[in-house]
């Protein structure tokens, strides 16, 4: 039987910005998305019953019982079930939306098959503040807690990014928690370019309190011929934009046996 597939692509945060904390217990931010044109892989086939088998590098990570990717396939009508495979290919609680990055996929295999419901938005933001823009998987503005997405002008197309991670798992909650409460001012404006150069990520310091390994990789990153290196999103995964190509894999054939990388080019 013919298997459908589909890349949920790595998500990067190229600045993010933390400007309070809600009375709800989330945070109102202001972010930067991109992405990857690599990542998780996965692939379906119509069956009697929903199903979901992982497998890769990073599958021992997963909690296979309960699967952010079985939630989704619970909530979306299709009918009729589907045999999911998910090659984990993405560190997991690493700030690349590896979880929600899988269901952006799903959402987009459901579109392309069957169209996605009204209120697709609305069921993507309940699993996730995260997966919205990665079912869009483009760049683009996020708001409030970051399921507000605002397009951009995107003139970082096929830029050459390099992702490095220390292999130390970063959970969400407890860098957000360290976040020190200061207000530092919001996005600047203009393209893509302009805002990753201008941006920052205030979660950087609390992650790095947390995980001092992350200094390690941004001070390896800042020496490898990029134009832009910084933490993504909640870490410990860090990034760097690099000119060419060349640049780009020559740092990356030069990466710490000991740290994952990934390299390719922003979508």
């Amino acid at each position: 039987m013919v298997a459908f597939r589909e890349t949920a692509f790595a998500k990067i945060n190229l600045a993010l910005h933390v400007r309070s904390r809600r009375a709800d217990g989330y945070h109102a931010l202001e972010t930067l998305f991109a992405f990857v044109d690599a990542g998780d892989e996965l692939a379906i086939v119509p069956a009697a019953a929903d199903s979901l088998i992982v497998y890769g590098e990073f599958a021992g990570a997963l909690d296979c019982g309960d699967n952010i990717v079985e939630h989704a396939l619970a909530l979306l009508p299709r009918g009729q079930g589907w045999a999911v495979s998910l090659d984990k290919r993405l560190p997991v609680a690493a700030g690349l939306g590896g979880g929600s990055a899988d269901v952006g996929a799903i959402f987009r295999l459901v579109e392309r098959m069957h169209g996605l419901p009204h209120d697709w938005e609305t069921l993507a933001a309940g699993l996730g503040a995260d997966v919205p823009a990665c079912v869009c998987s483009r760049a683009a503005l996020g708001l409030g807690t970051g399921t507000e997405l605002v397009e951009v002008t995107n003139d970082l197309t096929g830029a050459p990014v390099l992702l490095v991670n220390p292999r130390v798992p970063l959970p969400t909650g407890p860098v957000f928690r360290a976040w020190d409460g200061i207000d530092r001012g919001p996005l600047p404006s203009g393209d893509l370019r302009s805002i990753a150069t201008q941006g920052r990520n205030d979660l950087e310091p609390g992650a790095i309190a947390l995980v001092p390994a992350i200094t390690d990789v941004l001070g390896w990153l800042g020496q490898s011929g990029a134009w832009l290196a910084r933490m993504s999103g909640s870490g410990a995964t860090c990034f760097a934009l690099y000119a060419d190509a060349a640049a780009r894999d020559a740092a990356a054939a030069a990466v710490p046996a000991q740290w994952w990388h990934l390299a390719g080019n922003l979508r």
